[in-house]
C-alpha cells in the first residue's frame, strides 16, 4: 500500500522540462476550463519525464487512504518564471486539470480569484488579517465544489498566517452518537447565495453531515456559523464540539511561494492563522497573495457529487 505523502517535490528532470514547456493561454468554456485546452495541457505534460508518476502521486494523496489534501511543491518554477507570471499559472492550471475540472463559480472573477489581505476588511474572511476558523467552501450550495486550491505568490513578510487543515470525518468520529444525530439534522444554515454559477442552488437550511455511510460525504461545515447565524441550543453545541475536535486533529505549516494546496472538501476542511500584527506597515502591493481556484470532479471518479 502507497504510503500517503502530502507534500510533494516535483522530480528536477521533470521541474526542467515544465520550465521550457510551451502551454498555451487557456479557454473557457462557461465557467470551465475548455475541454481542447484541457486535452492540449495533458498532451504536453504527458511528453515530460516522470508527469505520470507525480501525478499519480497527488491523485492518491487527494483520494487515497488517509489522505485528502496535498501541497504541490512548485517552488523552483515560480522562481524560474515568476510566481505571478502567466506561465506559471497556466502550469498550476494544467496540474489542477489533472485532479479534476478547473471552473469559476464567480461570474465576476476570471478562473483564478486573487486572496490578498484588507487591513480594513472583517479580520475572519479569507482577505481579512485574523484567524481564519475551519470552513468548507460554498458550504450552503447544493452542489459545492469537490476540490478548492490555493497557489501562494507571497507568504506574510511579518511571517504570520500558516495554513490550517484538519480530518473532518476524523473528527465527527470522535464525537457522540448523540451529537452526530445533531448534525445530521436539516437544521444549519449560514451565508447568502448570490452570483454564482454550476453549484446548484441556494441550500438553507442543511445537515452538517450529510448521511453518507462511505466516510466520503461533505462535512458542510464553517465555524462562522457559531456566531453569525441563528441556532437552537442543542445544534450549536453539537457544532461547537465539532470545531473543538477540528482544532484538536488540526494540522499546521506554512505555505511558500510555489507551494499549490489542493483540498479534497469531501474529507478536509482548511482555514489559516492569523496574520501577524502590523499588516498595515506593509504597502498593499508587499502583502501576502494566494490565488484560488476551484474544481469540480469528473463523472464516475468517486468524487463527483
Amino acid at each position: 500500500m502507497r504510503t500517503f505523502r502530502a507534500f510533494i517535490d516535483l522530480p528536477s528532470k521533470l521541474e526542467t522540462a515544465l520550465i521550457d514547456l510551451p502551454l498555451p493561454r487557456w479557454d473557457l468554456d462557461g465557467a470551465f476550463l475548455a475541454k481542447p485546452t484541457m486535452e492540449r495541457y495533458r498532451v504536453e505534460l504527458m511528453a515530460t519525464p516522470q508527469f505520470e508518476e507525480t501525478i499519480a502521486t497527488l491523485r492518491h494523496a487527494l483520494t487515497g487512504e488517509g489522505g485528502g489534501y496535498a501541497v504541490l511543491r512548485l517552488g523552483n518554477l515560480a522562481k524560474a518564471l515568476g510566481a505571478g507570471d502567466d506561465r506559471f499559472r497556466r502550469l498550476a492550471t494544467a496540474f489542477a486539470a489533472e485532479v479534476a475540472i478547473p471552473f469559476s463559480p464567480f461570474p465576476r472573477w476570471p478562473l483564478w480569484k486573487d486572496i490578498g489581505v484588507k487591513v480594513n476588511k472583517d479580520p475572519g474572511k479569507s482577505s481579512g488579517v485574523g484567524y481564519n476558523a475551519f470552513h468548507m467552501d460554498l458550504v450552503n450550495v447544493t452542489r459545492p465544489p469537490e476540490y478548492t486550491s490555493l497557489l501562494c505568490v507571497r507568504t506574510d513578510p511579518l511571517g504570520g498566517g500558516p495554513s490550517i487543515l484538519s480530518d473532518a470525518h476524523a473528527a465527527v468520529a470522535r464525537l457522540s452518537e448523540k451529537s452526530r444525530a445533531l448534525l445530521a439534522e436539516t437544521a444549519y444554515h449560514y451565508g447568502t447565495f448570490f452570483d454564482l454559477n454550476e453549484v446548484g442552488e441556494e441550500y438553507g437550511p442543511f445537515p452538517i453531515l450529510d448521511g453518507s455511510e462511505s466516510g466520503e460525504g461533505f462535512v458542510r461545515f464553517t465555524a462562522k456559523m457559531l456566531e453569525r447565524s441563528e441556532l437552537g441550543q442543542a445544534q450549536a453545541d453539537a457544532a461547537g464540539e465539532l470545531a473543538e475536535e477540528l482544532v484538536r486533529g488540526q494540522v499546521s505549516f506554512m505555505l511558500q511561494p510555489g507551494d499549490y494546496l489542493i483540498v479534497n472538501q469531501r474529507r478536509f476542511l482548511h482555514g489559516r492563522e492569523a496574520l501577524h500584527s502590523g499588516q498595515e506597515t506593509i504597502p498593499a502591493p508587499d502583502r501576502r497573495l494566494l490565488l484560488q481556484l476551484f474544481l469540480r470532479a469528473r463523472a464516475g471518479d468517486g468524487s463527483a457529487s
